[in-house]
């Protein structure tokens, strides 16, 4: 694994262990000779977690829309800064340069990011596993959630259970770093047989 793309918040949000999760998920991946890729910001949880891979020596690569460089968001100091037109080939291009994806803490354009990587994995437009850092239980209600969905039979199980989800950096990334997700089926497929 080369390459992580990290989604997370333009916020720092009001739980001190979120911060100090970014960071030290920030350390370990310049520790691993990760790159990070992200959202290429200088604001918030992103700005916290670039900082720290930076001061370890790692390479943070950004991507960010015009219009977000347009507002001086951006993070100065990155490896490289990739400047894109659209949100939409901001999230091409992240896809494109990252092994994996994980997801931190933030607001809905975190889940937004998130949940379209899920949905590419599912579609089988990529085979990289995708993870959530469940900091200080961050991510249960979401988790509640997608159980229910699954009780629903609206997503099948075995899709469910290719979301990693651990509660330390470390132990995600060791997770990531071995996982092979596979290609499972769609419902539609069931519909064809």
């Amino acid at each position: 694994m080369r390459s992580v793309c990290v989604f997370c918040g333009s916020s720092r949000g009001a739980n001190p262990e979120i911060i100090v999760a970014a960071r030290q998920l920030g350390a370990l991946l310049a520790e691993r000779d990760i790159d990070l890729i992200y959202g290429g910001g200088s604001v918030g949880l992103m700005g916290e977690l670039a900082d720290s891979v930076l001061a370890k020596g790692g390479r943070a690569i950004g991507v960010i829309p015009q219009f977000l460089l347009d507002k001086e968001v951006e993070h100065v100091g990155l490896t490289q800064l990739k400047v894109v037109n659209t949100m939409h080939e901001r999230k091409a291009l992240m896809a494109e340069l990252s092994d994996a994806f994980v997801a931190l803490p933030g607001g809905i354009g975190t889940f937004e990011e998130f949940f379209e990587v899920w949905t590419w994995g599912q579609l089988g437009l990529h085979a990289k596993p995708y993870a959530l850092l469940n900091v200080a239980n961050f991510f249960d209600p979401l988790l509640t959630f997608l159980d229910h969905v699954v009780a629903e039979k609206l997503l099948r199980s075995e899709h469910r259970q290719l979301l990693l989800v651990e509660s330390k950096p470390a132990k995600l990334l060791d997770r990531i770093s071995t996982a092979r997700p596979t290609q499972l089926p769609k419902w539609i497929d069931d519909e064809q047989t």
